[in-house]
Order: structure tokens, then sequence, then C-alpha cells
């Protein structure tokens, strides 16, 4: 929790007035009467004192009065409360854990089989958009390379590792080599070097670096200057994910505007926005949620990431699961959802041969 409110919270009344005013607002979307909480709340108390709690919720950011209605709706830091202190959670049906836990482990086989598994089951199950990150790699396994010229000073280096992730890079050098010259320069690198991981590959080429050029022949300097730029950065396979259900997104009013709908949708598509939010759940310790402008990103500014991370056989963090809505989801939902999928999606992982 945010230290900024955590010495301003209000007095146990307040507190149960706050959650059941977010609560009232997440079921149906309008905002929040002094008479609706006063029934809502089931505390004995006048409507006077209801406003008077009201208006110190609001002086405190936690409440806000859109347009001219009488009534309150959350604020991002009054959602940020709720989910911190005073959420209660929902545990998840059995039966969708059943169904989770059937449908997860019938794709054990195949990563990008079970990540759309498994984000069409959070979909279902929230009836949100669900987002699942491709499994990473753990390593990096060298296997082969190839050299194409493109232009005078310009080669394209088409590099697989593991079994079968191609990468494709630009390598931009201080001289034309001729067509010769890129066969052999690959075929020596190809014999050095198949089956090790790239880090050892690039502390191999390090060393023999440090040899004086006088001990190498002119194949080994051509093929181990064109390594340099090929090993210089990290090999990995380009992160993604799979995402179901974004048209679920159209049944809430406040993100049913066309065009912040193609906005959004557009965001989805591009992917990179959307990755480095789930990224920054890579080195989180269970479920973690980005609720409203607390994203970063304009586009997110009405919507909340709840997150979790999911493990590989060896306990390695290799992806995320999550589930992307309107900062008035239901919380009390999504979040058991979204962590019990992580640890299936783990638990399969971890069954896979």
């Amino acid at each position: 929790m945010d230290p900024e409110y955590r010495d301003d919270l209000p007095n146990s009344r307040a507190r149960h007035l706050l959650r059941v005013l977010v609560e009232r607002y997440i079921v149906d979307g309008h905002p929040v009467g002094s008479r609706t909480l006063s029934r809502d709340s089931r505390l004995d108390l006048s409507p006077a004192t209801i406003r008077n709690v009201m208006s110190d919720l609001e002086e405190l950011g936690l409440i806000s009065a859109p347009h001219t209605s009488a009534g309150r709706v959350p604020t991002d830091l009054g959602y940020r409360l709720f989910v911190d202190v005073l959420i209660k959670l929902h545990p998840i049906a059995k039966t969708d854990v059943r169904l989770l836990q059937k449908e997860i482990s019938s794709h054990a086989d195949d990563g990008k089989e079970l990540a759309t598994k498994a984000s069409n089951m959070l979909s279902g199950i929230t009836q949100l958009a669900g987002v699942v990150t491709l499994p990473r790699q753990t390593h990096a396994e060298f296997r082969q390379v190839e050299f194409i010229s493109l232009s005078e000073n310009k080669v394209l280096a088409v590099v697989v590792v593991n079994d079968a992730e191609v990468q494709n890079r630009i390598l931009y050098l201080d001289r034309k080599y001729t067509s010769d010259e890129l066969r052999r320069a690959a075929n020596y690198l190809n014999q050095q070097f198949a089956g090790k991981e790239v880090d050892d590959v690039r502390l191999q080429l390090l060393e023999e670096l440090q040899q004086t050029r006088q001990d190498m022949n002119q194949l080994m300097i051509d093929a181990i200057t064109l390594a340099q730029h090929v090993f210089k950065e990290e090999i990995q396979e380009e992160p993604s994910y799979i995402i179901a259900g974004e048209t679920n997104l159209m049944e809430f009013a406040e993100l049913s505007n066309v065009e912040k709908l193609r906005a959004l949708f557009e965001a989805f598509n591009r992917q990179r926005d959307i990755l480095h939010l789930l990224d920054q759940c890579l080195t989180a310790d269970g479920v973690q949620i980005f609720i409203g402008h607390e994203s970063g990103y304009d586009i997110l500014d009405e919507c909340s990431i709840v997150s979790a991370p999911y493990t590989d056989e060896n306990e390695n963090i290799v992806g995320v699961v999550g589930v992307i809505g309107p900062t008035r989801m239901a919380y009390q939902r999504v979040i058991p959802v979204v962590d019990i999928t992580a640890k299936l999606l783990g638990a399969a992982l971890k069954t896979r041969d």
C-alpha cells in the first residue's frame, strides 16, 4: 500500500462505508448516493452522518463526484485502498478450478497452446480480457548461423537457437565480405559452437579475441569479426502474449466509446506497452495490480490489470498471466482466478516431458 494514504486512513466506520461504496459501484457502475450507502452498509447512521463521512473520503481523494451527480464513485486511490486493505476475496468455485485444471493440463506439451487455453479460460471465467505471455526460454542454445550479403557493408545474420527459434539480425560491417567469405565464416562458427549455450559462446569468443591476430588465419579472423556483431547482444525469443475476450470490454459503459475502444485494441495489437507492464510482474511475488493511472499509459487510464507470474519445472519465472478490465472490475473474484491460473499453468509446465 502506498505510504501517502497509510497515515490518513479513515476510521473503521469510514472504511466500511468506502468498501460498501466500491462494491456497489463495481456491481452497477452508477454513482452511489448516501441513501443507497445507508441501506447497503446496514449501519444505523443518519443521512447527514453518511454525507459527512463521504465528504471526508472525498477530501482524502478516495472518492469523487462525477459531474453534477449527488452520488460518488471511487478514484484510483480509492480502489487501491480497497484492494490493499478492505477487500474480501471470493474463493474461486471448485467447478471452475477443476475446469481450469482439466483444460490447461490437456495442452501441457505445447507452450503456445497452454497460453492460448489459459487466456481463453481467464476470459471465460471473468468475462473480461484474459492475457498470458508465452513461456520464455530460460536458456539459449546456439544451433547455427547463416550470413547473407545485403549491400556493400550490410549483412543479414540468420541465427537459430534452441530447437527452432529463428532470429534475424542486420550487421553493419567495416568492409564488404564476399559470399564465399560469409559461407566459410558461418561453417566455421557452426562447427565450433553448435550445441553450446549462447553465454558460453560469447565467453569463448572473448578468449579467442585475446589471441594475437598473428596466431589466426584469415578465416578465423573473419568468423570471429562477424560473430562479435552477432553475439554482442542477448539472443532471446521475442516475447509475445495471447489475449482473449477483448470484446468483453465493450460491455462496460466507461470503455464503450468507439474511439477509446479502437485505441485500446490497437494497444493490444502493438503489444509493446502491455508487455512492458506484464514484464514488471516477472519479479513480483504473487499477484500484482495496476489500477488506472498507475500503469503509466494514458490508454489504460480507465483500465486495471491483475497479473501474476508463473514458473517452469525449475521454478524459474517464465511468463505472466493476467486479466485486463475496467477499473471497476470485480477484484474480489478476479484476483483469486488469476492467482490459481498462474499456479495451474506452472504445474502444467512442470509435467511436460
